[in-house]
């Protein structure tokens, strides 16, 4: 069995926190953004190992610049160099977990990266009605038979969920020689079902007893017909490795979505118990500059200095 290494856990944090960037030009976070942009892609017929590398390039980028990308970079006037160095610095920031044969094929080869390319080949393409569905779906929180349902707000929805499950097993397949296609297609779409079904979590789950699983079947069957057979054949055949443990493919996806489902409920936890000191000492709430000293006297006048 291969375990990935807990060294991955500060990006997988960041990954997860895709889903709660978002910008005034745009709807949506930008997982739920990425989670359109990889099935548009794979409508149009791109290859999924291609559209696997461009999004999860795109996801590593936006946990160092947020929502700056290159179209709002180019619309405030920055030449095309500058742009590309600048998300190329975000790149490379944000992939220092990489080894040199990831970080190769995640900027696709070539130092001048791709990802100030905003053409979108399926931008034409009408993206299925599923992803709109899962988008506006929320996730359950934490149930479990015989106890109240922890809600923690404001929650994921299953678009985001998907995505940075797909971005987090891309990044963790060469640790158990997952085939990163594979897994990064099951993982965007293992939650089908649910652009039908609401998410009763755990707990309600349970009350269906021996129709859970024709239940989950039945709203999958309905999602997948709404691609194309070829499409819709290669997304249930990468769904086979969801069952279990036994391939490389399995267990890449299921540390993926275990770690963003744990994480999840971490972010809300480790929010609620951030301290003022920390926010000031470690994060440089206020930081330096040329106005640090009046700021620090400030704070120490009304009593707010950590």
């Amino acid at each position: 069995m291969n375990l990935p290494s807990p060294h991955w856990l500060p990006l997988l944090r960041e990954i997860g926190n895709l889903k709660r960037v978002r910008s005034a030009n745009q709807t949506g976070s930008v997982a739920e953004r990425l989670f359109a942009l990889a099935w548009r892609r794979l409508v149009a017929g791109e290859e999924t190992n291609s559209v696997a590398r461009d999004v999860t390039a795109r996801a590593l980028v936006a946990t160092r610049l947020g929502d700056l990308d290159a179209a709002s970079l180019h619309a405030a006037g920055l030449p095309g160099e500058a742009v590309r160095e600048i998300l190329g610095n975000g790149f490379d920031a944000a992939a220092v977990l990489l080894d040199a044969p990831a970080r190769r094929w995640l900027r696709g080869g070539s130092p001048q990266v791709h990802l100030d390319d905003d053409a979108d080949p399926g931008v034409s393409m009408a993206v299925p009605a599923f992803v709109e569905r899962l988008a506006r779906q929320p996730r359950a929180g934490a149930t479990t038979p015989g106890r109240s349902r922890l809600m923690l707000e404001p929650p994921e929805n299953h678009a985001e969920h998907c995505l940075c499950v797909a971005v987090a097993a891309v990044l963790l397949a060469p640790e158990t020689g997952a085939d990163t296609g594979c897994v990064f297609l099951a993982s965007l779409a293992h939650h089908l079902h649910n652009a039908l079904l609401a998410d009763a979590g755990f707990a309600g789950e349970t009350l269906l007893g021996e129709w859970l699983a024709p239940a989950i079947s039945g709203a999958t069957e309905l999602a997948l017909g709404e691609l194309t057979p070829a499409l819709g054949s290669r997304v249930a055949e990468a769904c086979r490795i969801l069952p279990d443990v036994e391939t490389a493919e399995g267990q890449a996806f299921h540390a993926a979505d275990t770690l963003d489902r744990v994480l999840q409920m971490e972010h809300h936890l480790r929010a609620a118990s951030t301290t003022m000191a920390y926010l000031q000492n470690e994060m440089a709430l206020v930081h330096a500059g040329p106005i640090k000293p009046f700021q620090d006297a400030l704070l120490d006048r009304m009593g707010l200095a950590a």
